[in-house]
């Protein structure tokens, strides 16, 4: 190896130790607040502002208490506001978005090229801008001023009834699916629906899963719509409302470690999710290659 060898090989060496060194400090930056918060949930003194970060002890009653003590903090209730609400806007949207993507991919109509533009333009807005728009519209048909499960069914509303117009990524993915495959199973008497059934879904499963999980994120960590549209009734509360009540002056000090308790409770089903889905979208994504 002559000296110029040496030369490109040691400046090789010391760019990939400083990539590497920089990858690390990354690293620890993104998984410290992770570390702090779950170690925060399992300490034992109450309490928000410490001087130290490893607790001086540990306990599981932060967990337990904020799982059975509910005549202040009704934790499970609600869980489960916002599972349901979650799960009913997961499978609404999964299935509208699919369905326009497919359309915008595969179909020709008059108008579309506008209502891909209209799209795109109202993409760029972020959805609070509309909130005070919507909660009069739902305050006009009565779903605001009603029981309080109907707050629920306006969530639900709102975090389905837009998704829709967020095609764009779908739709590319649909894009890349060879139209012979489609007039094949045309050639052999499929209608239109069919061939989406049957033919571009079970090579869709990579952009399946990850329509899953953003039309399920969404409502599930959302507080802005929430808080508006609940309100102030505490039965019908979501998880975002709920552990932010928990950081109000009166009950910070004491409710803080149980905050942090639910954070971990909450991160649960969106992991459990994701693991559950990884499979799939990695035998959907070999799949779809060999399509």
């Amino acid at each position: 190896m002559n000296k110029k060898e040496k030369s490109m090989s040691t400046r090789k060496l010391v760019n990939n130790i400083i990539v590497h060194v920089f990858l690390t400090v990354l690293a620890i930056i993104w998984v410290l607040p992770i570390a702090w918060v779950v170690l925060t949930a399992f300490r034992k003194e109450p309490g928000s502002y410490l001087t130290y970060i490893m607790p001086k002890g540990y306990t599981l009653d932060n967990f337990i208490n904020l799982l059975t003590k509910t005549n202040v903090i009704n934790f499970p209730r609600w869980f489960m506001n916002t599972l349901i609400v979650a799960i009913c806007s997961c499978i609404i949207s999964t299935f509208f978005v699919l369905s326009v993507s497919y359309c915008m991919s595969r179909l020709r109509f008059s108008f579309r090229k506008t209502y891909m533009n209209i799209a795109l333009i109202l993409g760029m807005f972020p959805g609070f801008m509309s909130m005070i728009a919507v909660y009069y519209i739902l305050k006009g048909i009565g779903l605001i001023d009603g029981p309080g499960a109907l707050k629920l069914l306006s969530l639900v509303i709102v975090y389905s009834a837009g998704a829709g117009l967020s095609f764009y990524v779908a739709k590319g993915f649909f894009d890349t699916i060879p139209k012979a495959l489609d007039e094949a199973a045309y050639l052999d008497g499929a209608t239109k629906f069919q061939v989406f059934t049957k033919v571009t879904m079970p090579l869709s499963k990579p952009i399946i899963v990850y329509t899953i999980l953003t039309t399920f994120m969404a409502p599930w960590l959302d507080f802005i719509f929430a808080k508006v549209i609940i309100g102030t009734n505490t039965k019908y509360y979501t998880v975002a409302i709920g552990l932010w009540n928990l950081l109000e002056r009166e009950y910070i000090y004491k409710y803080f470690t149980q905050f942090a308790a639910g954070a971990v409770l909450v991160s649960i089903p969106v992991a459990v999710l994701f693991m559950f889905m990884q499979k799939y979208y990695v035998d959907g994504l070999s799949g779809a290659v060999k399509g």
